[in-house]
């Protein structure tokens, strides 16, 4: 099967590098491949009873600006390849906006880390990377 678009889900995680490398290293095979590199923000909140609370908004800056240089990052790797990339942020629930992202965005490959920098989610192979996985209408390449 011939990949054109191959989404990759980056949270800095030692995982999520692997999957990035792994990815570029499919890429590298086609100069027609496109990779997408994704960044999922989600807000933390405090659920008591019936309400929700966010985060402050002091805090929900200091995250967007740490989203932000995890793509900076991210980009620094993708730069020495001839294919066409493009990094996104988005804000939301993990998994359904990476299972949105590809479905919306013709995404042939999903290349996921198999464990996140959740802290709850780091018990299983990634609640965000089984979702992804059982979900996704694409191939997912799971990197451990």
């Amino acid at each position: 099967m011939i990949f054109r678009t191959i989404l990759v889900p980056f949270d800095g995680s030692k995982a999520s590098r692997k999957a990035l490398d792994k990815a570029i290293q499919i890429a590298s095979s086609d100069p027609a491949i496109r990779l997408d590199v994704i960044n999922v923000l989600q807000f933390p909140t405090l659920v008591v009873g019936e309400a929700m609370i966010a985060a402050p908004a002091s805090m929900q800056k200091e995250y967007y600006d740490a989203s932000e240089e995890l793509l900076q990052e991210a980009k620094a790797l993708l730069d020495p390849l001839p294919n066409p990339t493009k990094t996104i942020l988005e804000d939301g629930q993990p998994a359904e906006t990476i299972l949105s992202y590809a479905e919306q965005n013709g995404v042939d490959l999903i290349v996921i880390g198999s464990r996140g920098l959740g802290n709850i989610r780091s018990f299983v192979l990634g609640s965000v990377s089984h979702n992804v996985v059982q979900h996704a209408k694409v191939p997912v390449l799971v990197v451990k």
